[in-house]
């Protein structure tokens, strides 16, 4: 059995105070003949620190039991720390139910003025009538902050894949569907439907962290079916979200640098490094090694 990897380059560094956002997906397993069906959800968390902590709560529907377990990623310099989540849910049947995610403060001093965080994610089990399986949620993750010059012009490609072949659009979170509170958008940012971020120069005034609140949803390439364990049915067409997550983090626009060239004042990742959303296969509980080298200047760092 082999699970496909997904991996996200992005030339960034990262600094923080507090809290740093969240990211989370979801995978189905097999029914149960009484109809209830287990989920195992993955999320990151990330703060300045793993003394800092928050969990996930039942927000809307039946949530099931849970387990939870809970590995520690620090970031060598200790500017961050991310705690990676495994949240095992046992639901009685594959009707949609809603988690939370909400507390506070973010890092100090942000420039969009959001302090507290709040994060929402739908759980969608229901089958589908093109896979005759149950929705599973769009796979992506992101490390908990970026960082910019001010005068360069720079585009993240977000990870933005779905197992189940649907289109995967990206848009920011609605502070009326509890999705972020508030939910302003960073104004140096524009955001496409494909999930590409897009910065361009701008002045030093606007210098300093922002916010990203952003939400992933799964549609359909066709008009599909859900159905409930009760044998109820909904309509989805090409036009309908399926799921949805939140991805969520930390924009830096730092002051300028003489050159925007990557390999002198900005990193580049240079051979053997895997592309930006590369896909690699692995067999499942075996150990996976990427190589990534990447330089700036002078300076040169390789890790395995």
């Amino acid at each position: 059995m082999l699970c496909s990897l997904l991996l996200l380059l992005l030339v960034c560094s990262t600094q923080a105070t507090h809290f740093y956002g969240t990211v989370m997906t979801y995978y189905p397993k097999t029914p149960h003949t009484n109809g209830s069906i287990e989920v195992v959800l993955r999320y990151k968390l990330n703060f300045l620190s793993c003394d800092d902590s928050d969990s996930w709560t039942c927000f809307l529907g039946d949530c099931g039991t849970q387990s939870v377990e809970l590995h520690k990623v620090e970031e060598s310099s200790g500017e961050w720390c991310q705690r990676e989540g495994v949240m095992t849910r046992q639901v009685p049947s594959n009707a949609p139910f809603y988690l939370e995610l909400s507390g506070g403060n973010w890092i100090n001093d942000v420039v969009n003025d959001i302090s507290s965080w709040e994060a929402l994610t739908l759980v969608e089990l229901r089958n589908r009538s093109d896979t005759n399986e149950a929705n599973r949620s769009p796979q992506t993750t992101i490390l908990p902050a970026l960082r910019v010059p001010s005068n360069c012009q720079r585009d993240f490609n977000l990870l933005a894949f779905d197992p189940d072949g649907d289109k995967v659009k990206c848009r920011y979170g609605n502070t009326s569907q509890s999705e972020c509170n508030p939910c302003t958008p960073p104004s140096v940012l524009k955001l496409s439907p494909s999930c590409t971020l897009s910065f361009s120069p701008t002045d030093s005034s606007d210098e300093g962290p922002y916010v990203v609140q952003l939400v992933l949803e799964d549609i359909p390439q066709q008009n599909i079916i859900l159905t409930h364990t009760n044998g109820s049915k909904e309509l989805k067409t090409s036009n309908d979200p399926i799921s949805k997550l939140p991805l969520q983090f930390v924009l830096r626009v730092d002051g300028m640098v003489p050159f925007c060239t990557e390999g002198l004042y900005l990193p580049k990742f240079l051979p053997p490094t895997p592309a930006n959303r590369a896909r690699l296969n692995t067999p499942v509980n075996q150990t996976i090694h990427i190589p990534i080298s990447a330089e700036a200047n002078t300076s040169k760092y390789v890790k395995k």
